[in-house]
């Protein structure tokens, strides 16, 4: 009984204190978990061997996001997502359809590299002239935006599926294997999305197909602006180089942490084959790749103390006796439907780390696999990324969109969640959630 009282007060400082963000997570990780430990009477050498424990399965993943954050974000200093995107957005200007199609198109691809602020930098900027030329309300611009950026953050990279493979034990390209079919399905729902709901707007609120007319001069003389860092010659070599490192991950030979050492070095040497010029690159991503891996690697002490201690066993029991049968052995369904408002309230970290662990074990006890109740509660969360409150990401997009965040809110909100539930929907027919 001790242990778990010692473990339900873990869970809610840790949620509690990443939710008012006061400390960082890093900080949370490390210190509250070693410190219920030792208060549940651990003694050192068992602590540290739960520690060890831990580490020992995050540490691929770690390494992980440090080179595919890197490699994916030296592509986006060549000018590779660019050269796409002003295309795209060329091609859409006399359709409004099509400028909705056109904006997923550029939320799936620009979500390559896992990044949130990223993908809105790329999507909100480029396309609001024309939502504001046609009189298409800049929320429907965010809220596809955040159903492409959620259906794509389902890849091996992505914080979510990173976290969720560390919870279950699992390698993370392993479990993106399993999820590619219903990412499939998720990158056509997201341009069905975007088609239903421009038509929506087309009707209620008259926004009219017009063309939208640039000034030559002006086009001109933007692209005689030249970034110093574009490598316009070399844009095929790095698109092959993206394909050939998603191929061979899905090949499944190497560790994926390995192909993208490989594919960083490539991307260095070819595009910025001056030595200082590489190192420059790297210490431009160093902090977003370092950010997420540190976490991750303190995360991993969290997750060996739960559960090499005995701490998630113990919280079950009283869990176990205040869920109806009737209820309980459908649990990984109704955490699914509910990972959506779930994922809105709660960050990222304490969704993964705090509430998945204990619903898996809980659901072990009503022969629910840990890989039904993680991938359920994973995706519906991911259609959540750029709703919630606690992803400075959601801020960013709105500030950029002039829209306040409650009206993001209440206009995304439902027409996210359905789509995550026919999400669930359709990897419960698969035998994924079964």
């Amino acid at each position: 009984m001790q242990l778990a009282l010692i473990g339900f007060l873990m869970l809610i400082t840790i949620i509690f204190l990443l939710f008012k963000g006061k400390v960082t997570p890093m900080v949370v990780f490390i210190t509250v978990p070693t410190i219920a430990a030792f208060l549940a009477g651990f003694n050192i050498e068992e602590v540290v061997s739960f520690i060890e424990s831990g580490i020992g399965t995050v540490s691929n993943m770690a390494i992980l996001f440090i080179f595919s954050v890197t490699f994916f974000g030296v592509l986006a200093d060549t000018g590779m997502f660019d050269a796409v995107v002003n295309r795209l957005v060329k091609k859409s200007q006399d359709h409004i359809v099509l400028v909705a199609v056109v904006t997923a198109i550029v939320a799936v691809f620009s979500h390559l590299d896992g990044a949130t602020v990223t993908t809105v930098l790329i999507t909100v900027p480029a396309l609001l002239p024309l939502y504001q030329k046609l009189n298409i309300r800049p929320q429907l611009l965010i809220l596809i935006t955040a159903c492409g950026m959620g259906v794509m953050n389902l890849l091996p990279w992505g914080g979510p599926v990173a976290r969720a493979a560390a919870v279950l034990g699992m390698e993370a390209n392993d479990l993106w294997k399993l999820l590619i079919p219903i990412q499939i399905l998720g990158v056509f729902m997201t341009i069905g999305l975007a088609v239903i709901m421009i038509l929506r707007e087309k009707k209620h609120y008259q926004a009219q197909n017009e063309v939208l007319v640039v000034n030559d001069s002006t086009e001109e003389q933007m692209e005689t602006l030249e970034n110093p860092l574009h490598r316009p010659k070399l844009i095929w070599f790095n698109f092959l180089l993206t394909l050939v490192v998603l191929l061979v991950l899905l090949w499944d030979k190497f560790p994926a942490y390995f192909v993208f050492m490989w594919g960083c070095a490539l991307a260095l040497m070819i595009n910025y084959p001056n030595v200082k010029d590489q190192k420059e690159r790297i210490k431009a991503h160093a902090a977003a790749a370092l950010d997420v891996s540190a976490v991750m690697l303190a995360a991993g002490i969290m997750v060996g103390i739960l559960g090499q201690s005995g701490m998630l066993e113990a919280m079950a029991i009283p869990l176990l006796k205040i869920i109806p049968p009737f209820l309980a052995k459908h649990l990984h369904l109704i955490m699914g439907v509910l990972g959506f408002p779930l994922g809105t309230m709660l960050g990222t970290d304490s969704y993964f780390y705090g509430l998945m662990p204990l619903a898996i074990e809980i659901g072990e006890n009503y022969s629910i696999s840990p890989l039904a109740m993680g991938t359920a509660m994973l995706i519906t969360k991911n259609l959540s990324l750029l709703i919630s409150p606690m992803v400075p990401a959601t801020y960013l997009a709105t500030a950029l969109a002039g829209v306040e965040l409650k009206e993001h809110i209440r206009y995304s909100f439902i027409p996210l969640w359905i789509v995550g539930i026919l999400m669930l929907v359709f990897s419960l027919l698969i035998g994924l959630v079964a």
